[in-house]
């Protein structure tokens, strides 16, 4: 199985009429965020493959239609296509989905830093998290395990994050990954200027990956 996995910029490896040719073979796609939702619109009708994603604290401007929290009295958050711009993509911020027996959660948003959208403290984000709970037992209960991947938009703390408070990661996740045991951590945010720097740390059972730019996994994501 193959995932294509993006993230902060628009790659022109990716945003090529070459897509197709270059990744023919990739099952589904993860976003985690921080990318204009016309992007998605641009891979799903060249690659014609699911892609599933949430918002990181940049690029808001649509959050309303999937966030009822940010819906404005004009009706944002009708969820409707007439008004979002990117029907074809799954929003998993906060929720739980299966595809092709992968487990897929997500948790989008960065540390709070400026009182702007989608950003949480420590407990905001565990609070976030806590939507995402019965579903996991759901899961461990029905599928022996409680998911496949997290996909975040900030890091965990102490791994692959900044020292500034806008890229500090959350310590929760690191609660997270050894509570439930994802296979992989997939998150965007911390860019990664020289593209050989290390972006995949093991944490305990969980593959950390920053999916900065691009990045194709190839695995057998699932457990069973």
């Amino acid at each position: 199985m193959k995932i294509l996995c993006i993230s902060d910029y628009k790659d022109h490896v990716v945003y090529s009429n070459r897509i197709e040719k270059r990744f023919k073979d990739v099952d589904f796609v993860l976003s985690s965020g921080d990318l204009d939702l016309n992007y998605y619109n641009f891979i799903i009708s060249h690659l014609n493959k699911p892609l599933f994603f949430v918002f990181g604290n940049h690029n808001l401007e649509h959050i309303k239609y999937y966030r009822s929290e940010y819906a404005d009295f004009t009706g944002g958050n009708t969820n409707s296509c007439f008004n979002n711009p990117c029907c074809g993509a799954t929003y998993v911020g906060g929720k739980v989905k299966k595809y092709n027996n992968v487990i897929i959660a997500g948790l989008g948003g960065s540390m709070r830093y400026n009182k702007g959208l989608n950003q949480f403290t420590e407990i905001g984000m565990f609070i976030f998290m806590l939507r995402l709970i019965p579903k996991l037992f759901w899961n461990k209960l029905f599928h022996g395990r409680y998911l496949d991947i997290l996909l975040t938009h900030a890091s965990p703390r102490g791994i692959h994050d900044n020292k500034d408070r806008c890229h500090t990661g959350f310590k929760v996740f690191l609660w997270f990954m050894k509570t439930f045991k994802p296979k992989y951590l997939i998150h965007g945010h911390i860019h990664l200027y020289d593209m050989n720097k290390n972006r995949m740390t093991k944490y305990h059972d969980t593959l950390v990956i920053n999916a900065y730019k691009y990045f194709v996994l190839d695995t057998e994501v699932n457990n069973g």
